[in-house]
């Protein structure tokens, strides 16, 4: 197949390093939501304030934007925290008014937060919300509901391992009982039946190094066996780690995907080209450590990898020096923005905010 063609709209100077797309005022119609501010679709053109956001040096302290109903009222708020103020917070949708803050609630204060996700940990069809914590224990929060099922705005904590979870962090069933299992850098933390109240189990089977969040857990070569797919996200490199079964016990093995870029923090798992099977979705982290890290001065770039049944193909969507590539920041997104059926892309950073308008292939360009 030839690559897909994408058009780059350039949104927003703005540097927050996390974006999310979904409907924020109910309209039908998805907004792309980043740091400081929300932008109306279909256009994004026009910018609407959230309300402020610490900043730190050269950093945002917003590491994430996860979507919820927290409160329950019908509209969509969102999770946030980071690195400095070592909180996790949700701010609260003004149902969709784009003249009013959208106020700030601590969920809990408990350290320094790499960034945060929403998973499905307990398998009853809503997400939990997942830190990652490096310098402490993994923990998630869960929303409570009433008797209709709806947010009440409260969480409960629950904390499922010891000592530091270090960088980096996934989710997705390892030992294929069904259930969806916790990847730490240095191992995993396996679900039990309760995953509620039962005690989490580590296997300390991989090092993962400086892992990016998250970690892919998929079956990369269709064996049956979920395998992990990790970015470096603070030095060079992307590879999948194969999962395999040796004598009733499971090994793993490293395979290169691109040993020769940097910052791959953030991956997405998602089927971009519309063939029914899932590409690796991913790009550099411009400035992660502001000039710290190997390969911080290189281009940076956005990329698709497509498995051909030995290997990944990559394709670029964007690369180039700053201000002509653009890089992913620590959260991006990928959605339908324009209703074609087709997935573009959020690009967050410290490079700005940008959207690529995916085309499709060549003949369908006119669409």
């Amino acid at each position: 197949m030839p690559p897909l063609r994408f058009q780059k709209t350039f949104i927003s100077d703005e540097r927050y390093e996390s974006a999310a797309v979904f409907d924020v005022d109910n309209d039908g119609v998805p907004d792309i939501v980043s740091g400081a501010y929300w932008y109306p679709g279909p256009r994004f053109d026009r910018k609407c304030k959230i309300g402020d956001v610490q900043a730190v040096g050269e950093y945002y302290d917003d590491f994430s934007t996860v979507p919820l109903d927290v409160n329950g009222d019908g509209y969509l708020d969102f999770i946030t925290g980071g690195w400095w103020g070592k909180t996790l917070y949700w701010r609260e949708n003004p149902r969709g008014d784009p003249s009013k803050p959208w106020p700030m609630h601590k969920i809990a204060e408990f350290g320094n937060i790499e960034t945060t996700r929403g998973w499905d940990v307990d398998g009853d069809g809503r997400v939990e919300i997942v830190p990652n914590t490096p310098g402490g224990p993994q923990r998630f929060y869960k929303l409570r509901t009433d008797s209709d099922g709806r947010g009440t705005g409260e969480f409960s904590e629950h904390v499922i391992s010891e000592g530091a979870s270090g960088h980096g962090f996934g989710f997705g069933d390892v030992n294929g009982d069904g259930r969806g299992d916790i990847v730490l850098a240095k191992g995993w933390l396996e679900c039990p039946a309760d995953p509620l109240g039962g005690p989490w189990t580590f296997h300390p089977e991989f090092d993962l190094g400086s892992a990016s969040c998250p970690v892919l857990v998929v079956d990369v070569n269709g064996d049956g066996l979920n395998d992990l797919i990790v970015g470096q996200a603070h030095g060079y490199g992307l590879d999948w780690w194969e999962q395999r079964r040796q004598g009733g016990r499971r090994a793993w093995v490293k395979h290169p995907i691109d040993p020769f870029n940097s910052q791959y923090h953030d991956l997405i798992w998602a089927d971009i080209d519309g063939d029914g099977q899932c590409e690796l979705i991913t790009g550099k982290r411009y400035r992660a450590h502001c000039g710290r890290d190997p390969g911080e001065y290189d281009p940076v770039g956005l990329y698709y990898f497509k498995w051909t049944g030995e290997g990944f193909a990559k394709q670029v969507i964007d690369y180039g020096p700053m201000r002509v590539g653009k890089g992913c920041g620590i959260h991006f997104a990928v959605a339908d923005l324009h209703g074609t059926g087709r997935l573009d892309v959020v690009a967050p950073g410290k490079d700005g905010l940008a959207l690529f308008r995916n085309l499709g292939y060549a003949h369908n360009m006119g669409d």
